[in-house]
């Protein structure tokens, strides 16, 4: 059973508007040493509604994305995906380019290719990537392109703006394959992305295969054969994964209890849940949640 009484454990923002054309769905700004940070802002764990991107030229700042310290490194490109948990430690100027957009954003492009490609799905949860430095040129070059014309109010601006868009994203996607080799890419994979779509929409609601079933039309067994098929896993484990990855952000983020993340995480008993993280974990939420706060205080 889902509850939707119940305020969120770790508050999502919105992409606050572009400070040139105003929009709500799109915004590039430049970074070039001198970015003001509100105190308020550092260690608060919160979620941004929107895809996040980073491309650092040179800084050090110390922040988190879920439960993974980063300490930014220049000439990299750092990304993260709608509901993923950021946390800021520190606020140290750094030159670089950020970017943001939302689903609606991705929506307006004609086909689905966008929406698709690897570094929009992020099915290994990765937020870090390295870069040769024809890659830095590359991606300096493009998001410079992006931002000028951005900048821009000129005729079929939306149109120019998405293409440099298409191409910055499938070239992005390239190396996302290159450093995370086990995504799952094929084309062929269309139900598995569907089905893992699905759970990214419903973990919360839904726990078993068959609900998943019948949201796809189709029978619980021809989607466990598919997904077992196509992904290497049971289709249960990948809903088992998303449930372990929530409960760790909270758990990690948030001071919520442990029946308190049972609740929201739709598990009516708390000790069936502290079993299931067990099994999976081979730890207790108390103990993981000590673990992991004393390995990074």
């Amino acid at each position: 059973m889902y509850h939707t009484d119940i305020e969120p454990a770790i508050p999502s923002h919105a992409l606050a508007p572009d400070v040139i054309t105003g929009s709500k769905m799109f915004s590039i700004h430049k970074a070039n040493c001198s970015v003001m940070y509100k105190r308020a802002d550092f260690l608060v764990p919160h979620r941004k509604g929107y895809y996040f991107w980073a491309f650092v030229k040179d800084g050090a700042n110390k922040h988190w994305i879920d439960t993974k310290p980063y300490v930014l490194k220049s000439n990299t490109f750092y990304f993260t995906v709608p509901h993923q948990v950021h946390l800021k430690e520190d606020g140290k100027p750094f030159t670089g380019i950020i970017l943001g957009f939302t689903e609606e954003f991705l929506a307006l492009e004609e086909n689905s290719l966008l929406r698709q490609l690897p570094i929009i799905q992020n099915p290994e949860n990765g937020h870090e990537l390295l870069l040769s430095d024809a890659d830095v040129a590359f991606i300096g070059e493009m998001l410079e392109k992006v931002y000028t014309e951005n900048s821009n109010n000129s005729n079929w601006q939306h149109s120019m703006l998405m293409s440099y868009m298409r191409v910055l994203m499938i070239y992005l996607s390239r190396l996302y394959v290159e450093q995370f080799s086990n995504v799952n890419t094929a084309p062929g994979r269309v139900l598995l992305k569907r089905y893992l779509n699905k759970i990214e929409e419903n973990y919360a609601r839904y726990h078993e295969v068959s609900a998943y079933a019948d949201m796809l039309n189709i029978s619980a067994g021809h989607l466990s054969e598919v997904v077992k098929e196509q992904s290497g896993k049971p289709a249960i484990a990948h809903i088992h994964d998303r449930l372990i990855l929530e409960t760790k952000r909270l758990l990690f983020h948030s001071d919520h209890s442990v029946k308190e993340i049972a609740f929201r995480l739709g598990f009516e008993d708390a000790s069936y849940f502290n079993r299931f993280f067990k099994r999976i974990v081979n730890d207790t939420p108390v103990a993981y949640r000590t673990a992991i706060r004393e390995m990074y205080r």
